[in-house]
């Protein structure tokens, strides 16, 4: 992309999986730098079938709101203490500091992309535990 271009295109396979070295099961792709953009972050997540992509954790933001897009499968969402199977061709909006969680218990590849505004310093807040284990996804690769 030249420095001129007023828009970027990229292939979802031809940015770097951050998880591919790793036991977490699933892909996460960040478009963010690829496409130089400026204001909004985007993601890329890929969950195998019966995998838990957060391995029994959660998160929250101070103060970005964020879009996923369930673009392929069924994605089981825990938001606070509300569990909600999410299929294809859902947006979902989620407020800053929400605790928040995903797994694909189902027999499809998810794809969901995840779309928030670049904050400085809110890269999320880790909760340890945040749900039981399912039977119906792993939590390693």
């Amino acid at each position: 992309m030249g420095e001129e271009a007023d828009f970027a295109i990229v292939a979802a396979d031809e940015v770097d999986d951050v998880y591919a070295d790793s036991d977490v099961p699933g892909e996460f792709r960040s478009f963010t730098e690829a496409l130089d953009a400026e204001q909004l972050a985007a993601t890329l997540i890929r969950i195998p079938p019966h995998s838990d992509f957060e391995q029994g954790t959660g998160h929250t933001h101070d103060e970005i709101e964020e879009l996923y897009l369930v673009a392929r499968g069924t994605l089981t969402m825990r938001f606070g203490e509300e569990i909600r199977d999410v299929s294809a061709g859902s947006l979902v909006r989620i407020a800053p500091r929400t605790p928040r969680s995903h797994r694909n218990e189902g027999d499809e590849t998810v794809e969901l992309w995840a779309f928030s505004p670049q904050v400085e310093g809110d890269g999320g807040n880790k909760i340890d535990d945040f749900w039981e284990a399912s039977p119906a996804a792993r939590q390693r690769r």
